[in-house]
């Protein structure tokens, strides 16, 4: 049996792009700004063009408060304030023109858009599925297997599982272990205070695993690391909280969402669906011939 592809946007990236980088005077009919969903739609449209894909999907954040991550640390994403009303109501649309040019679209309060994705990805290689996964968010590489495709759109950049360590300065499946210890800004992950990107990176190129550099801490302190004395004892007194970053950075793909084969096939969109969409919320002529494009004639 061939092997076949599966595209998984990680489609809030691609929604926050838009909204930082086009202006807030793309409105619609109702004087609503719509900069993001230009954005956004037009990402998707030539994404389809390039890719032509089988099976695609694309997942939604809506639990920036409310993941099971915030039970574990209360922190989680703190930093992170929640989203004007305006983008809101941009997220909306973003989600259902998704679904209008026939990409399944996912979502959850409880578990994040990485975790849907990891779920889909997981489920669908019994099926014999490869995944490309349409992202700039280097936490989604310990997803990838051998045949998987990392792809920062943006800056049109493709990465094999291979090619991760080269790019990210570990393997796919030490990502997780390297956020454990770096710690994540973005996400706010407290990882092993004092403990940069360069030393995580050293000391998973040595060690591995994080079990393994606890299971090393008295090797550590005597070694010829830059700064041993100083690394063994930040390591000693943060432990709980590197194990804690652990289970925030893991990507879960046991999420219960119901997904199949025949839900993530493609569907080319129609003319009337997207004519309708466009009617419904007020969108100009110049956007609504750019979806047209994708339609089936």
């Amino acid at each position: 049996m061939s092997q076949r592809q599966l595209y998984l946007i990680d489609a809030s990236i691609y929604i926050f792009r838009a909204w930082f980088s086009l202006p807030d005077s793309i409105l619609n009919d109702e004087g609503k700004p719509v900069n993001a969903v230009y954005g956004y739609a037009y990402f998707l449209c030539q994404l389809l063009e390039q890719t032509n894909p089988s099976h695609i999907a694309a997942a939604f954040d809506e639990s920036l408060h409310s993941s099971f991550r915030n039970k574990i640390y209360a922190d989680y994403k703190s930093n992170r304030e929640s989203a004007s009303e305006d983008l809101k109501y941009q997220f909306k649309l973003c989600r259902k023109l998704t679904e209008v040019l026939g990409i399944s679209a996912y979502s959850s309060k409880r578990y994040e858009a990485d975790d849907l994705i990891g779920t889909i990805s997981k489920r669908v290689r019994k099926n014999n599925f490869k995944t490309t996964f349409v992202t700039s968010d280097k936490d989604l590489s310990q997803l990838l297997k051998k045949g998987d495709v990392f792809w920062n759109y943006a800056k049109e950049k493709r990465y094999s599982y291979a090619e991760c360590k080269n790019i990210f300065g570990v393997k796919p499946e030490q990502m997780i272990d390297f956020l454990a210890l770096a710690g994540d800004s973005i996400d706010n992950i407290p990882g092993v205070p004092g403990i940069g990107s360069k030393t995580a990176i050293s000391l998973l190129a040595q060690y591995g695993s994080l079990v393994s550099i606890y299971k090393s801490l008295n090797e550590i302190e005597v070694s010829q690391l830059r700064g041993a004395k100083r690394i063994y004892g930040l390591l000693r007194d943060n432990q709980q909280l590197a194990f804690i970053s652990q289970k925030l950075a893991t990507i879960v793909c046991t999420a219960p969402i119901k997904t199949g084969i025949r839900k993530l096939r493609y569907v080319q969109p129609t003319g009337m669906r997207i004519n309708r969409f466009c009617n419904q919320y007020g969108l100009g002529d110049k956007l609504r011939q750019r979806l047209l494009a994708t339609s089936a004639n």
